[in-house]
């Protein structure tokens, strides 16, 4: 018997495709909801036991667990493995039933950029006529599509997923960078590395990031790895060169040739961890033999996702940016990389997560900050040890009208040429319903600034 823990996106769709194959199927759901209720409906109608609460021990009679995000340090699954009850993830559990033939894999994983990865992977494999999906971490379940009708499937995996997928083996996989994340579910930054690593453990071609320490760590057993980089790629990279995304990986003669992949203003929002994103997909692409116009024609088809770096409007001068996806220091640094001059919306939950070397890398950009949120105190301190002359407004309040007094005074510190920026470097579950909601608040926010500026121009 399986017993799936979680009756989450991940744990419906594996308690089904177990259901559909004969199997039988309880599912554990600690939180008792109006959605979990009406989830436990549908799979009760495929034959599936849902029960709630936090469960004191596994059911009688069970022979596998998948387990979908829970910690490794949960007592129900140290008691399983004390008992010889394999634990496995949804992920494990797609692979293992794939028919044969089944599309191949292109997996990535990384602390930042996976989803816009795997968006530009897809638009530059669907642009050289494969059927392709973009599955895992995205949205659509690994097990709704990996015996689907598809020429080849992009896996977004977390370091979650990877830990319990011990015979994944995708034909082509990246890490695109490493940085401190969920180490209260790892239980430290060797362990959640490791586990990011496990994705080159059986693919066919391993692609790192040469310009992150911890990629380029991973893949060092590997001495076929192919690398992507901002700078001018050598032999066996991708990279670039003034305006230009070059391959020197994939051509006939890497030591001699490159072949042009697009330009820079193919990739859009164009900012350094952008282009580094397009590199990280293109690799993966040109590993499945997609060629280089396609590789261009993707970059021009993708549609970035909201909340990423995205232009909300330009009001007296001044550009407003959100970044809300920057919910951790890592994503952050990234996005203040991107410009000159600006004012810093930043808070939420920090998740533990240390701010001082963020702050001290981006003071120079820095002509003011605006602070909200649970741990907007730590985010104070590091600006008064590393950014003493930046002026700082902290906004007081859990209740989301807290933005507008926010934008306001972004407003007040910010000059014209300045960049308002929203790349919080923390979690919105203090204040929001989640990232987007954060986004949606600051945009609104900076419309309804507009709006009075305008009235105040008449």
């Amino acid at each position: 018997m399986f017993c799936v823990l979680g009756a989450g996106v991940s744990g419906a769709a594996a308690a089904r495709l177990l259901a559909r194959r004969g199997e039988r199927v309880v599912v554990l759901e600690g939180v008792d909801g109006e959605r979990q209720r009406a989830v436990a409906a549908e799979l009760a109608a495929e034959g599936v036991e849902v029960r709630f609460g936090e469960p004191a021990e596994l059911p009688g009679g069970t022979s596998t667990v998948v387990a979908t995000g829970w910690p490794p340090h949960h007592p129900l699954l140290v008691a399983a493995a004390g008992a010889g009850i394999e634990v496995i993830g949804e992920v494990e559990l797609a692979w293992r039933l794939r028919p044969d033939g089944a599309a191949p894999w292109l997996a990535l994983t990384g602390t930042n950029g996976k989803t816009t990865v795997v968006r530009m992977l897809t638009a530059m494999l669907t642009a050289a006529g494969h059927k392709a999906l973009a599955v895992g971490n995205v949205g659509v379940p690994v097990v709704e599509a990996a015996a689907g009708p598809y020429d080849v499937l992009a896996v977004e995996l977390s370091s979650f997923q990877l830990h319990r997928a011990p015979s994944v083996a995708p034909y082509a996989a990246a890490v695109l960078n490493v940085a401190p994340d969920h180490l209260d579910w790892h239980g430290s930054m060797e362990e959640y590395a490791r586990a990011k690593g496990e994705i080159f453990a059986r693919a066919g071609t391993v692609v790192y990031n040469a310009d992150d320490e911890w990629s380029a760590r991973l893949a060092a057993p590997y001495p076929e790895a192919i690398g992507f980089t901002l700078r001018t790629p050598g032999p066996g990279q991708v990279g670039v060169v003034e305006d230009l995304l070059v391959d020197r990986a994939f051509t006939d003669d890497p030591v001699r040739t490159a072949e042009e992949l697009a330009a820079l203003e193919d990739v859009r929002p164009l900012a350094p961890h952008n282009v580094a994103n397009a590199l990280a997909a293109a690799a993966l692409a040109r590993a499945f033999g997609v060629p280089c116009e396609a590789v261009r024609q993707g970059l021009r088809d993708f549609v970035p996702d909201p909340h990423r770096i995205a232009h909300v409007a330009r009001v007296g001068g001044v550009d407003y940016v959100d970044d809300s996806k920057a919910t951790n220091p890592h994503a952050a640094a990234a996005s203040l990389a991107a410009y000159p001059a600006i004012v810093w919306v930043a808070g939420g939950q920090l998740k533990g997560a240390d701010v001082d070397e963020l702050v001290r890398q981006a003071a120079p950009r820095l002509r003011g900050a605006v602070l909200l949120g649970a741990d907007r105190e730590r985010i104070r301190r590091a600006l008064a040890r590393h950014a003493e002359n930046v002026p700082v407004v902290e906004v007081a309040g859990q209740d989301t009208g807290v933005m507008d007094r926010v934008v306001t005074e972004a407003a007040r510190l910010a000059t014209p040429g300045d960049t308002v920026l929203l790349a919080p470097a923390g979690a919105s579950l203090d204040m929001f319903t989640g990232y987007p909601a954060r986004g949606e608040a600051f945009a609104q926010a900076v419309h309804r600034l507009a709006a009075r500026r305008r009235e105040e121009g008449e």
